[in-house]
């Protein structure tokens, strides 16, 4: 088996170095005839070409909370399945590495196939899961979860209060973590509350949003990194993805050498026989502490009884002599400084930034984009705090990226201008509340309005004459194409009513008709929808005894209309004139 390099990264230079190192000769060492990492994955290792984070919100998913920074081993893993090292235990060298608790391992498979579905041009794979779990938390501590997915215990980091860490004051009134000073990273996927409260998903459908179960932190996670629209096929969205979750390039270079390994092969091993990664990036920083991790009480060692010397030894005190130098008094003790505050510290209040009327036909974007300020109680701007802005309610309206919540830092104009709002199928007014993250200052709501789709034009989309029988069922069904500015108008509502005349839309009380479906006659429509080539096909129509010369009015939102003529006459009644259909908007 072959050695670790780097078992512990560190941050600097060497760090880089060493990493670099390790991933060129991990894709070096693979078995032949597999490809070295598709869209050059292993290139991107080099930290100094590696991207800056790029998402809005700066700490990440995890807060920038310290990782593991074990690395794999150079040798192919073994796919043949075996146990690993018992639970608690540093990983073992070896093929070892590559096996994955059979829970853990479900859960990311279950979170990639749910992504494939719901966000299939994100292209996420479960190995980039799997090697984001390894590096936050061992798998959940070597796969130390119930049959749900729970862990047994909290995984939780050291308190964000930025003695050695990030500052990051609580946000959940310890909901998630149990601090309600501070925040801590939380669950195998090391979420932190402020995060998690958008981003938490229900992974094992069993109705809970739990930052604590595989299946819930692993779709989470899932989701998290297609935001922005993504594709983590490509190695530069790949690359500013991983960096989005932990803003460190040396967290990036470790989480591409776990894909990479994990890419040319694992295999299951049963749940809490993984082992544990022993290398932190907080090593030595002061107040560093590994998550929390709960262990057997030990048996104590029965004390030994320390021997008699036979003879007790003879001791001559020694002289004693008048002090030469007087004692010195202790230097006074500094008092504790209490730390400047934060830009955070400083925020009164929110301002609107400019924004301007906020309206969107349903499916479109919005045009205008929401503008946050950030101010003191003096109406001084504030920059770096960070504004969350999230769409209030049962809506599905979304920004850009499909989330529903969204966190813009304030430039130094103290402004913080929200991602492109597109506007989902329902429509009406749609609130978006501002919300200072770490600090209780009330929000600023601003009010969406999303409008119906539209129609400017409807036509037939054939001229064939609609013709029946008394008592009889019409051979051709009606087909309609609507448009709006000569562009298709798919999903627009329309109506069809069976018209008294051209002058009265009244409904009709004789000649043809539509059936429910109980099959009773019906003479209006409602409810109808283009497709998504703007056509809209009625359903079957029927005669009654009556014959003569009918009327069927079509009426699309935004006004749109169409009338059909339908003609009701006996199979030897002389010919009738051709139908015509006359457009108007």
């Amino acid at each position: 088996m072959a050695p670790h390099i780097g078992r512990r990264l560190r941050k600097g230079a060497a760090t880089t170095a060493v990493a670099a190192a390790a991933v060129a000769a991990l894709s070096a060492s693979q078995a032949p005839g597999v490809a070295v990492g598709e869209q050059n994955r292993a290139g991107a290792a080099d930290a100094h070409s590696a991207p800056e984070a790029t998402g809005s919100d700066q700490g990440g998913a995890t807060g920038n909370s310290p990782y593991y920074t074990d690395l794999p081993p150079l040798n192919s893993p073994n796919p043949a399945p075996s146990a690993s090292a018992g639970a608690g235990t540093p990983l073992a060298q070896g093929a070892a590495e590559a096996g994955i608790p059979a829970t853990v391992l479900d859960a990311y498979k279950k979170a990639e196939a749910e992504l494939a579905a719901s966000k299939p041009g994100c292209n996420l794979p479960w190995q980039l899961l799997a090697a984001i779990g390894q590096v936050e938390s061992g798998h959940a501590r070597g796969g130390q979860v119930d049959a749900n997915g729970r862990t047994t215990s909290a995984i939780l980091g050291p308190q964000l209060d930025g003695n050695g860490f990030a500052l990051i004051k609580d946000t959940d009134n310890g909901e998630y973590d149990g601090n309600s000073s501070y925040d801590q990273a939380v669950g195998p996927m090391q979420f932190i509350p402020s995060t998690w409260a958008w981003a938490g998903r229900d992974g094992n459908g069993d109705g809970l949003k739990d930052p604590n179960n595989v299946y819930d932190a692993a779709l989470a996670a899932g989701h998290y990194l297609c935001r922005n629209d993504w594709d983590l096929s490509a190695q530069g969205d790949l690359d500013r993805a991983i960096l989005s979750y932990n803003n460190s390039r040396e967290y990036l270079t470790t989480v591409l050498s776990w894909l990479e390994y994990y890419r040319k092969g694992t295999h299951e091993i049963p749940d809490g026989t993984g082992g544990v990664p022993s290398g932190r990036s907080d090593d030595g920083r002061t107040g560093s502490t590994a998550p929390s991790i709960p262990s057997l009480p030990s048996t104590p060692a029965t004390p030994s009884t320390p021997s008699r010397p036979s003879t007790p030894p003879t001791t001559t005190p020694p002289p004693t002599a008048p002090p030469t130098t007087p004692p010195t008094t202790p230097p006074p003790t500094t008092p504790p400084t209490t730390p400047p505050p934060t830009p955070t510290d400083t925020v009164d209040h929110l301002a609107d930034g400019g924004t301007a009327k906020l309206t969107a036909r349903a499916g479109e974007a919005f045009t205008k984009k929401i503008s946050t300020k950030a101010e003191t109680k003096a109406g001084k701007a504030v920059g770096k705090v960070r504004i969350r802005f999230t769409v209030v309610g049962d809506s599905d309206t979304v920004f850009t990226g499909g989330e529903s919540v969204a966190t813009v830092t304030t430039d130094a104009s103290g402004t913080a201008v929200a991602p492109t709002l597109q506007a989902g199928e329902k429509t009406g007014e749609v609130v978006i509340r501002a919300t200072v993250v770490g600090r209780s200052v009330t929000g600023l709501d601003y009010r969406a309005t999303v409008t119906e789709r539209v129609a400017d034009a409807v036509v037939r989309t054939d001229d064939t004459a609609l013709t029946c029988v008394p008592g009889g069922e019409f051979a051709d069904r009606v087909e309609v194409r609507a448009t709006y500015k000569g562009a298709v108008a798919e999903k627009v509502g329309a109506t069809a009513t069976l018209v008294t005349s051209a002058d009265d839309a009244t409904a009709n009380t004789e000649g043809p008709f539509f059936k429910d479906a109980e099959g009773n006659p019906v003479r209006t429509l409602t409810g109808l929808v283009t497709d998504a080539k703007g056509v809209l096909r009625l359903p079957e129509l029927y005669a009654d005894d009556t014959e003569g010369t009918f009327l069927l009015k079509i009426t699309t939102a935004g006004g749109a209309t169409l009338t059909v003529e339908l003609t009701v006459a006996a199979a030897d009644s002389p010919a009738s004139p051709s139908p015509s259909a006359s457009p108007s908007a």
